[in-house]
């Protein structure tokens, strides 16, 4: 094969060629007299002197193969070098994803709160299951509990667990509880409440439904756990002048008990209420200005907390100071903080002799100042009350008494003592109302004028709603504000005169002997709605603005919680968020009472 032939042989041949040709030979050839050849810039062949064109193939080949080499291994070490960069790379990804998980998984789990209150602002909102799957697995766990017989599903019971016609909180279609349990027992409300807690299911309670202020309406749905089972007298000791009672034991029924040993519990609320539900608003009465209200004749309590815990507060001492007073943080707490399942009370003897007297006025402030004569005279009454000349007029049209009463502010006295200590009273008493342009004065000579006499206060409420003749459309609205004594006769003229022009119907009752009212408004649920929560609103912005208070016992329930900031402050409030968020961190009792624990909607509240 000639060297001319090179060019066009294979790429193995030009490699054999390569490899066969020592470096002497290539000298050889260059040493050898040869023709070379250039083409000129018109194509033509040249001659010239100089290497070979073998030679500078040979030349040219070899400096490609060194190029290649050359590219090769910079390729080896590009991609050694690539291989380290894309470990090292691989390796900042993991330890900056694990950096990453590890300091959001810390994040998710918030630093402990170590502020003393709890800002609405910050409250996380409840999230409750009452799916129905849920709700049908507690119930079959429920069942076990109490036995199929305790238990309820029955829309009209279900209804009637959720709100009353006397209520002032319309009862709303979402505020129906799923079921209605009846526990016999504090074990068996413990065990409903650990189901309850293990599944987050709100709770509503319920003894006597005699409340005004929407304190049972189920607004989150779940179980109403009604004590109607748990209605007896557990233990009575005489000698210490204390009953150990279950929640459903009607104060009435209790006195008729007690009166067989020649005791009384004195806080007398409406009737049909039960000691659960007078704990729960811290209740009290025409008693109240003589013997206190429902605090001062609470010793002890037994609760069940929010996850089934069972505390007592106190043993059975008259007086106590072994550590935070627990008693009276479960009193008025509406079933938000616990379920009280028993409650030792103290009861009293009762008076030897006891009687009433009624005085009519031409005018509140005429009435209200003989209240301020008596009260100032140190006269040791037992209860004062004042029904205005609407309410009469209510009385007398309801036909509810025997008697026919004057259509004028009137106060109503109960005296009690030993015989000779009430005359006394009496005496004492009338003399004052005629000093205040009194127009009237009867007092009781026996027990049955008594009963006629304070018979009539306690038909109030009845004789107002009685005006409405039974219809669907009318709704009556039971409220109560409490102010400082000397502004009691201010705040009930407002009222009276807010009430007049308004053309609706509305009475006013008051616990004069401490500063305490009660407005009834009778009106139209269609068409005075709105009006009626205008006078009410306006009632209790001005109580407040008197240094009063938005409720003096009904307690307060979905309708009086948003006056609590305007009343106490807003830090206050918020302490009272952590309170409840500390015993019941699922808010699972009682939700939305007292306390908001989520920010109400656009106009829901307002203005104040």
């Amino acid at each position: 094969m000639s060297l001319r032939a090179i060019p066009r042989a294979s790429g193995a041949l030009r490699g054999t060629l390569r490899a066969s040709l020592a470096p002497q030979t290539l000298t050889q050839c260059a040493a050898r007299p040869q023709r070379r050849y250039k083409t000129d810039d018109n194509g033509n062949q040249v001659r010239r002197k100089g290497t070979s064109f073998n030679l500078q193939l040979f030349q040219s080949i070899d400096r490609r193969v060194q190029r290649e080499r050359r590219e090769q291994i910079e390729q080896n070490d590009f991609q050694q070098r690539t291989a380290y960069g894309t470990f090292f790379q691989a390796l900042f990804v993991v330890i900056c994803s694990a950096g990453g998980g590890y300091w959001f998984g810390q994040s998710g789990q918030l630093p402990p709160d170590l502020s003393s209150t709890s800002p609405l602002a910050t409250t996380i909102p409840p999230r409750h299951n009452i799916s129905e799957a849920n709700m049908e697995a507690a119930w079959i766990e429920f069942r076990a509990i109490v036995g199929r017989e305790n238990m309820s599903l029955e829309k009209s019971e279900l209804e009637s667990h959720a709100g009353s016609s006397w209520s002032s909180h319309p009862t709303s279609p979402g505020d129906i509880p799923f079921c209605v349990v009846k526990p016999g027992s504090t074990e068996d409300v413990s065990k409903i409440m650990k189901i309850c807690h293990a599944r987050r299911i709100p709770v509503t309670a319920y003894s006597g439904g005699t409340s005004l202020e929407g304190h049972f309406a189920a607004t989150r749905g779940g179980v109403c756990v009604d004590f109607s089972r748990m209605d007896k007298i557990v233990a009575f000791h005489p000698e210490d002048l204390d009953v150990v009672v279950q929640p459903s034991m009607g104060w009435e029924h209790l006195n008729e008990e007690l009166a067989k040993s020649s005791l009384f519990f004195p806080p007398d609320p409406g009737p049909g209420a039960q000691i659960g539900g007078m704990v729960g608003t811290g209740c009290s009465g025409t008693n109240a200005y003589r013997y206190g209200t429902m605090k001062d004749w609470v010793l002890s309590l037994t609760v069940v907390l929010a996850d089934g815990t069972v505390i007592k507060t106190r043993q059975r001492p008259r007086k106590s100071s072994a550590g935070y007073d627990l008693t009276r943080m479960f009193i008025g707490s509406e079933g938000t903080l616990g379920l009280v399942t028993e409650a030792v009370l103290k009861v009293t003897v009762k008076p030897q002799h006891t009687s009433v007297a009624v005085s009519a006025f031409p005018s509140v402030k005429q009435a209200a100042d003989c209240v301020f004569k008596v009260v100032g005279a140190g006269i040791p009454i037992a209860a004062i009350e004042i029904l205005d000349d609407v309410q009469m007029k209510c009385i007398n049209d309801a036909g509810m008494t025997h008697k026919e009463w004057k259509a004028s502010p009137t106060l109503f006295f109960k005296f009690a003592g030993t015989p000779s200590a009430v005359k006394e009273q009496i005496a004492q008493v009338q003399k004052l109302a005629k000093a205040t342009g009194s127009q009237s004065f009867e007092f009781a000579k026996n027990q049955e004028e008594q009963d006629e006499l304070w018979s009539a206060r306690k038909e109030a409420l009845w004789s107002v709603m009685a005006q409405g003749h039974g219809s669907e459309e009318m709704g009556i609205w039971t409220t109560d504000v409490a102010v400082p004594i000397s502004k009691l006769a201010q705040i009930i003229d407002e009222t009276k005169e807010d009430i007049s022009k308004s053309g609706i119907l509305g009475s006013i009752v008051g616990h004069v002997g401490d500063g305490n009212f009660h407005s009834i408004i009778l009106y139209n649920k269609k068409t005075e709605h709105a009006k009626t929560e205008e006078i009410v609103h306006r009632m209790v912005k001005r109580a407040i603005e008197l240094e009063g208070t938005a409720t003096g016992e009904h307690g307060i329930g979905l309708v009086k919680r948003d006056y609590l900031p305007h009343e106490l402050g807003v830090d206050t409030i918020d302490a009272m968020r952590r309170l409840k968020l500390a015993y019941d961190p699922q808010c699972l009792l009682n939700c939305d009472k007292i306390v908001r624990v989520q920010p109400p909607k656009k106009g829901e509240v307002q203005e104040w």
